[in-house]
């Protein structure tokens, strides 16, 4: 048993580095274009996250919180989010709510001290999954197209847009960092157990360390980028209708897109039935 605990100690270990993370964060972004919540239309996953972003922190009863809960984990499932971004999920839900109900324990709570954070924890899963699920499913373009349509200013949508697109680069500056940080220090030896600890004690630090120089080439770069957009007239398309109107051209409401409110719509309507004859 001990032996079968430090193998898959070491194992998880030795997933854990900085071109795995990497891999997962732009897995996360940019590689889910073939599933079923990528093709449909970004203006019907807006409206769809504008009501499960928002109506569940409203809401407070188990039933209803319980159901959405249930249609955002079908739906979470189908963008085929990446590993990396549901482990921070599930810590993030249990660092938010899930200790509460352990502290509770110890100074004098009981069963009845469930129901208040079943609740809690639904409403915080609920939005959490809403938000993983459509920005795993839609790429900058379709992202920016779809703020854009619904009235949000040009530059709000552009620059949601170039936070995406600067991601690979930004990644790519943070690898080229970590290797010079490597490159002038010793790292601890990694083939015990404890070695293990110590060299992912040792990576922690180097990231800390490599945070100022990464946003130095990062804002270095991006002044590149900004001139290159203004030589092409930025402004300009900025606010041109017809320049407007050939971007959203693109956006078309299809059957699959009606299908998925329609069934997002019939599930909800049941939870409502549910609830009635409760």
């Amino acid at each position: 048993m001990g032996k079968t605990m430090k193998k898959l100690s070491e194992n998880i270990l030795d997933k854990l580095s900085i071109d795995f993370l990497r891999n997962q964060v732009l897995k996360n972004a940019y590689g889910n274009d073939d599933t079923v919540i990528a093709k449909l239309d970004p203006r019907v996953l807006i409206a769809w996250y504008l009501f499960f972003g928002l109506v569940p922190w409203f809401a407070g009863d188990v039933v209803f919180l319980a159901g959405c809960f249930l249609l955002v984990v079908v739906t979470t499932i189908l963008a085929r989010v990446a590993g990396l971004v549901m482990f921070l999920f599930l810590v993030g839900v249990f660092s938010q709510t899930g200790y509460l109900f352990v502290v509770s324990l110890f100074f004098g709570g009981n069963a009845e001290t469930i129901i208040p954070l079943l609740v809690l924890t639904l409403k915080v899963a609920t939005v959490s999954l809403a938000s993983i699920t459509v920005f795993s499913g839609l790429d900058p373009d379709r992202l920016s197209n779809g703020l854009m349509w619904f009235g949000c200013p040009e530059r709000l949508s552009f620059s949601i847009s170039y936070a995406y697109r600067i991601l690979p680069m930004l990644m790519e500056e943070f690898q080229n960092v970590l290797l010079s940080y490597r490159l002038r220090g010793k790292a601890p030896e990694s083939s015990s157990f404890m070695g293990k600890i110590k060299y992912l004690i040792y990576q922690i630090q180097v990231i800390m360390h490599s945070f100022y120089p990464l946003m130095l080439n990062t804002a270095k770069r991006s002044r590149t980028t900004v001139e290159a957009l203004e030589m092409k007239g930025y402004r300009y398309a900025a606010t041109n209708k017809e320049v407007k109107k050939m971007k959203l051209s693109s956006l078309k409401v299809t059957y699959d897109d009606m299908l998925f409110l329609a069934i997002s719509f019939l599930w909800m309507a049941v939870v409502a039935v549910v609830m009635s004859y409760r």
